[in-house]
């Protein structure tokens, strides 16, 4: 474990970048931010998309306006069957005028009302001729309904994945961007969760929701349009149902809304929880932890799973509020619509139109309540984005150039840091000329990772300045500045690949001569043509088929492959063994030449070749030397030097009393 990963891990540290819990960054759980600006944000990220855009909404304009005009054209079938029925009830050359006079002059008032309004030959039967020429326009308006539709749904669908392909890569792009302080202060799992399920969410939400949202918005249009056509009275019952449905679906969505986003924030800690377990499953096995991390695992999938429920159920009970309050409406018009027949208001046409316009009016309706599940889900997903987007990012780059070749002599120059109110660092003077090699030592949370963690600006100073051959690394491009650099941790980290390819990442356009001679350099050709394909043997995701040391191995292949003109060695040789680092020590000074190198240190035996060994307490350097000056000054370095080996010599003689006690006892015996 590095100094930084102790440092993180102690209790009275806050978090990087200011101090704040892990968590703070997202709000609190059942608390969602305003739906409205969200969705309008969400939808404003298909604004590329506008052309496509406007010929989808074009297109659905298309669909519904001949979908709705369908009803109103079937109506006219309906009458010309029933004018037929009843002409052919009525006496056979008569005016329809002299009909609807007897009818009066019978009393059959209502009967006369409604023969008047029908355009009847008495006598005649159905003109199932007419009736079948209405029946194949109204074919004809549902066919190029559907496919107007289809092929705005296609259209659609293509704008949504564009816009979604470009949402991944913004959030991608935005990681690179962030400051390592915010990555610190997000459990990996809950960032991870953000990043794919909650994108993959906003997919499936966009995808599912925009259409439907679209055709059914333009329907409820044109229907009360049609219905106001047909009958202005019977449109006023019909409409005033829509003020109760908005009632309950705005008390529905408010709960769901909170649900949902729990949900979301749930599954992203749960997300946590499984990563940080799945990655220390050896360490959770060894300490005998599995039931208490299986026991955590239960416990928050518990919540998961209820909260989940509830948001399920509560936004479940849209589409039969819907239904029902649908359904009250649908009866009353029936009823209303029969009396305005009778009393020859209205032809049985118009109200069978009338009537499946209802159906209609009120099937949009519905539609909406249920994607008002799904639209909650992916506006919350989009607010746990957004806020990753939102994310203060690394101060702007600078234009800055280093010269070339690099020298390698590195300035710290009055220097201060501190993660958040906890200072670290202050008013720190160092020089490294170059080709010198610079060892840190010190005990754990003395800065010494701090110190090269700043050299690669993976923090920006709070005061002072840091200089490499002259040039203020802050004024130059943190690529430019990291390509000059190579680092090798004492947390390994190899791809899945060939052993070939993790020693190239240092230097993608290295040579096969180059990486043969990183890998001579290192030793790792002495193990690879013990593997069964030599430099092609395939690493695994958790690179199991290779020994740590071999793994520490290859990770100093790949900095030496990179030639840089700074080396940083954070304890790179812990993994190893004795022999190894014997050999690896031979190699690394070959590999300093001309090059400053900075090395982290624990096992003080490693670095006794150093050109100037600085002792580190409490963020600051209270010696500097070589080993022989520091010793003789019986310092800190002293006093470090003599703890680590007077207690490996106190464990040898305890070794060799107990060996003789046992000696001692088995010849007695």
């Amino acid at each position: 474990m590095t100094d930084e990963q102790q440092e993180r891990e102690t209790p009275a540290a806050p978090v990087r970048g200011g101090g704040r819990d892990p968590l703070s960054a997202m709000p609190p759980v059942g608390k969602s931010l305003n739906f409205v600006p969200s969705a309008k944000r969400l939808i404003g990220l298909l604004r590329p998309e506008r052309g496509r855009m406007v010929l989808v909404v074009a297109l659905a304009v298309v669909s519904v306006t001949l979908s709705v005009i369908g009803p109103r054209v079937l109506g006219q079938a309906i009458d010309l069957v029933f004018a037929g029925a009843v002409g052919q009830q009525l006496p056979a050359g008569q005016s329809l005028e002299t009909v609807v006079a007897g009818m009066r002059a019978a009393g059959q008032n209502d009967m006369a009302d409604m023969v008047s309004r029908l355009d009847v030959v008495p006598g005649a039967g159905v003109d199932f001729g007419a009736v079948g020429r209405v029946l194949l326009i109204v074919v004809a308006l549902y066919a190029f309904a559907a496919l107007a539709q289809f092929v705005q749904a296609w259209l659609l669908n293509d704008a949504v994945q564009a816009t979604v392909r470009r949402l991944r890569q913004e959030v991608e792009d935005k990681i690179h961007r962030l400051p390592l302080s915010y990555l610190d202060g997000q459990p990996r799992g809950e960032l991870l969760s953000r990043v794919t399920n909650d994108v993959d969410n906003i997919s499936q939400s966009l995808s599912q929701t925009l259409s439907q949202l679209l055709i059914s918005l333009l329907t409820v249009i044109g229907v009360i349009v049609m219905m106001l056509s047909i009958s202005p009275l019977l449109t006023l019952v019909a409409l005033v149902s829509i003020p109760l449905a908005l009632l309950l679906t705005r008390q529905v969505m408010k709960r769901s809304q909170r649900l949902f986003m729990q949900q979301w924030q749930h599954t992203g800690e749960l997300n946590a929880q499984i990563e940080e377990a799945y990655t220390g499953h050896e360490l959770v096995t060894v300490f005998g932890r599995r039931r208490e991390v299986g026991a955590r695992f239960a416990e928050k999938n518990a919540e998961l799973t209820d909260v989940s429920y509830k948001a399920q159920f509560v936004s479940g009970l849209m589409m039969p509020i819907m239904m029902f309050v649908g359904n009250l409406s649908y009866v009353v018009i029936c009823v209303v619509g029969a009396l305005r027949v009778v009393s020859g208001q209205l032809s049985l046409g118009e109200v069978t139109a009338f009537v499946q316009y209802s159906r209609q009016f009120t099937q949009p309706l519905s539609q909406l309540a249920s994607m008002a599940n799904l639209l909650q889900s992916g506006v919350a997903s989009a607010e746990r984005v957004f806020e990753l987007l939102d994310a203060p990012e690394q101060t702007p780059e600078q234009a800055a150039r280093l010269p070339r070749p690099t020298r390698g002599r590195v300035a710290f120059e009055d220097v201060s840091f501190g993660y958040g109110e906890r200072p670290l660092i202050e008013h720190l003077d160092l020089v490294a000329e170059p080709g010198q090699t610079v060892a840190i030592v010190g005990p754990t949370g003395a800065g010494k990772t701090t110190l090269v963690n700043l050299l690669m600006r993976f923090y920006e100073l709070d005061g002072g300045r840091i200089t490499l051959d002259g040039v203020d690394i802050a004024s130059v491009p943190r690529e430019e500045l990291r390509a000059r650099i190579g680092m090798v941790l004492q947390d390994t980290w190899l791809f899945a690949g060939t052993i070939r390819d993790n020693i190239a990442y240092g230097n993608p356009d290295a040579t096969p001569e180059q990486i043969q001679q990183a890998a001579e350099a290192t030793f790792v050709d002495r193990f690879v043509h013990s593997l069964p394909d030599g430099y092609d043997t395939l690493i695994d995701d958790e690179a199991s088929n290779l020994s740590v040391g071999e793994r520490q191995l290859v990770t100093i292949a790949r900095a030496f492959v990179a030639d840089p003109s700074l080396l940083i060695l954070d304890e790179a040789t812990s993994s190893v063994d004795t022999r190894t680092e014997l050999l690896l020590q031979q190699a690394m000074a070959a590999l300093r030449t001309d090059r400053t190198s900075f090395v982290i240190a624990h096992r003080l035996s490693t670095i006794r070749d150093a050109d100037v060994i600085l002792v580190m307490e409490d963020g600051g350097i209270v010696e500097q030397g070589s080993h022989d000056e520091l010793i003789a000054a019986e310092g800190a370095y002293y006093r470090l030097y003599q703890a680590q080996f007077r207690g490996a010599a106190v464990d040898l003689d305890e070794e060799e009393a107990v060996e003789q006690t046992q000696g001692t006892g088995a010849a007695t015996s």
